[in-house]
This record gives C-alpha cells, structure tokens and sequence, in this order.
C-alpha cells in the first residue's frame, strides 16, 4: 500500500510501533518499564546510615531526609547500620535490591577503607552509582575542657609532647577519617597518641564529654552542638580558613600546623542497577533541598557550605579521594587496632 494511502490511523499506529522500537534500542530496560512502572516513589524510600545515630552522617542525614520526606510526599527514612567502620553500612546498601528504594549515604570513610581493609565485601567504585555530595566539613580538633585544660592547638602540641604516650584520642572506628586525621596529627606533628577505636562517632564523643578520652580529631558536623554547648572545646578546624558558622574557632594554620588540613566529607550513592530515572529525580530533589532556608541555615549550623558536585564530577572527586587517603595511610604507618 502506498504511504499515501495509509489511513490516519494506520499512521499513527506504525509511528507509535516506531517510536517504541528505537526507545528499546536507545534504553534497554527504560520504555519497558517506565511505561510497566508508575513514576518513582510510589512508597517510602530508605537511606543506608552506615553509623549509629548521633555522628556526623546522622547529622546531616536528619534535616535532609525530613526535607525530601516534605518534597516528595512520602517518608524518607534513615535506617542506621553501624560497624567495622562504616563498612557494614556499606555492604548492606551494595547488596540491596536496586529499585530506587535504598540508598547510601556513605562518608570519607568509605574513601579511606581500601587503604586499610585487605577485604571488603563491597567495592564503592563499582557497586554503587555516585549521586551527589552531600555536605563537606572540616575536621575539627576538639578535647573535654575539664580534662584537658588547654586553651589553643599550641598548648595542647606542649601537654602532649611534654607526657609522651599520656593521652588518647577517640575515633569512630578504625579505618575511618577520625582515625587517619590522628594519625596525619601525629605525623605532622611528630608527636605520640594513643589511637582508641569507638563503632561509631556518637559513642566516642559521649566518652569524650565523659572525660574517658582526651581528644578528638572529629567532623565539625558532628561536634557542633557540644562544641556550642561548652561540653566539648574546639581548638582548631583543620583549614586554611575558619568555618561557616564558626568564625570563632582558629585554624590549624593558626595554631602552628599550616599543613594539617583534613576535611570530612558525606556523599549519597545507589546500589549498582538502580534505574537512571530514580536517580535524576533524586538528583533534582537535592538541589531543590539545598536551595531552601532550611537546608542552608542547617548546613551553617553544620559548619558545612552547600555542596555542588553531583553525578560523573562527584565520582571523580571520590575516586581522587581514594587516592589521596591511601598516600595518607601508607606514609602515616596507620594500622587497624
């Protein structure tokens, strides 16, 4: 039959055939199942904290989930996981099923483990799909006033060289960037402190306010609040310049340590498989969220600045992370306690 002939509705009928043929072709599974499956969400969506409540992904995590809850109608929930470090969190989230409906909000812990785990059961670079970053904090230097009774970074340099071995410090588990940031301390500084692993940054600075722990090489994120309450003394961010929300509070080039300078970090991730379109409305929906009063007044608090890196450019900053934190470990002598 000549095309001519073709009636109105023959036509439309071969141009939808065609159309659905080369959609198939451009997006194996996409025409298929958007076409299947309603638009994501369709019921509540979980976020993998791979710490317990309370640490500095918590804290970040909080007021984003209850924003995307706002935004897209529907709960967003944490559901914490924490162990060896971060990597129980994290090999969870790598083995869920990848619908759209669990993500993982790792940390620059995750970055740091391969230099110092011969083994984990996940891989960051190849079982998940980076999303955006989510916040970035200095580390903050951080003692209990009553036990530690020094004023700035200098006086606390001279208590530790002065008792070799006296003091302590906690980390939210080996491996993780509390940990490396007291090691590269250490090194820099050429001085002597005994490294004590915690499951998590909540746990250890309770037994920093407790006074069981001298000192802290923390996230600013999750120190703030005890460091505005007087539980805890900040004696430097590990920056060349002072933080937002905390002008307050020297640098470590100000305490005579210009080359400390450690940042800890918080990204988003999905499981390796998750459907592209889950992943672009969840892009959208974080910058919307980092667009509102609340977010950016949270963020301040934080000590954090609104974070811009999403997709192939926040996967590349990983992947130069990885590189740094293992010339870190390698030069530092860390170990796993």
């Amino acid at each position: 039959m000549p095309h001519d002939a073709l009636t109105p509705g023959r036509r439309r009928l071969l141009t939808r055939t065609a159309t659905l043929l080369l959609g198939s072709l451009a997006s194996p599974w996409g025409v298929a199942q958007s076409s299947a499956q309603p638009t994501w969400p369709t019921k509540p969506v979980t976020i993998v904290v791979p710490f317990p409540a309370g640490g500095g992904t918590d804290a970040f995590a909080r007021p984003l989930t209850a924003q995307l809850t706002k935004q897209l109608g529907l709960q967003v929930i944490i559901d914490n996981k924490g162990g060896a470090g971060g990597n129980v969190g994290a090999t969870v989230a790598a083995k869920a099923h990848p619908d759209g409906y669990t993500w993982f909000m790792g940390a620059v812990h995750h970055a740091i483990a391969p230099a110092m785990y011969p083994k984990l059961d996940y891989n960051l670079q190849t079982d998940f799909v980076p999303v955006a970053l989510i916040s970035n904090v200095p580390q903050v230097v951080v003692v209990n006033p009553a036990k530690v009774q020094v004023r700035d970074l200098k006086e606390l340099l001279a208590a530790v060289r002065a008792a070799p071995g006296k003091f302590n410090y906690a980390s939210a588990g080996n491996g993780t960037s509390h940990h490396l940031a007291g090691e590269l301390f250490k090194l820099q500084t050429r001085t002597f402190i005994t490294h004590i692993p915690y499951r998590g940054a909540g746990p250890a600075l309770q037994d920093l306010m407790a006074g069981q722990v001298d000192v802290m090489f923390d996230g600013l994120g999750s120190s703030a609040a005890h460091i505005r309450s007087g539980r805890l003394k900040a004696l430097a961010v590990a920056a060349t310049q002072r933080a937002p929300g905390f002008p307050d509070i020297p640098t470590s080039t100000e305490g005579g340590v210009p080359t400390y300078q450690v940042a800890t970090w918080y990204g988003l991730w999905a499981p390796k498989g998750t459907p592209q379109p889950a992943i672009d409305r969840m892009t959208a929906e974080l910058v919307r969220a980092f667009a509102t009063p609340e977010i950016k007044s949270a963020w301040t608090n934080l000590g954090s600045e609104i974070p811009t890196l999403a997709g192939r450019a926040f996967g590349d900053f990983v992947t130069a992370e990885i590189q740094r934190w293992s010339a870190v470990a390698k030069a530092s002598g860390a170990k796993l306690d």
